[in-house]
């Protein structure tokens, strides 16, 4: 399979989905939370709260893994994406993310604790769709 073909297939999964979870660990416990994700170029971003433990766990360990698809995608493919976070406080990032998202959470883009944190995949691999299987993208 070429990679334009996998790449093309994981977008289309990350564009059709906005919520998955987020896992992260401290002190060798896993966490995982549902989160609302955006995509950029399979870089993914969400935005959160700094006074939320995770922005504190994801400073003292910035690996993650992603869940996102399924429920919303036809024949019930996700994706896993492995990679690191980058915690952001950059408002013309913000300010994307606001444009995009739903104001859920926070009454104003410019609220003091609103952050980004930047997903950046390592590899992701495809779920549940059979012309995919087995199809793990390193980057």
């Amino acid at each position: 399979m070429k990679r334009s073909e996998a790449v093309n297939r994981i977008t289309e999964i990350l564009d059709e989905s906005k919520i998955g979870v987020l896992s992260t660990a401290q002190n060798d416990e896993p966490n995982a939370r549902y989160m609302w994700f955006y995509n950029d170029d399979l870089t993914l971003y969400a935005k959160t709260d700094d006074k939320s433990p995770k922005y504190d766990e994801i400073k003292g360990n910035p690996q993650a893994h992603v869940l996102l698809g399924f429920h919303e995608t036809s024949n019930h493919a996700f994706v896993e994406v492995y990679g690191h976070i980058e915690r952001v406080d950059d408002q013309k990032m913000i300010d994307w993310l606001w444009e995009k998202q739903d104001e859920q959470f926070f009454d104003s883009k410019e609220n003091p604790h609103l952050k980004a944190l930047k997903i950046i995949p390592e590899a992701i691999k495809i779920m549940n769709d059979e012309a995919y299987e087995d199809v793990k993208l390193s980057l």
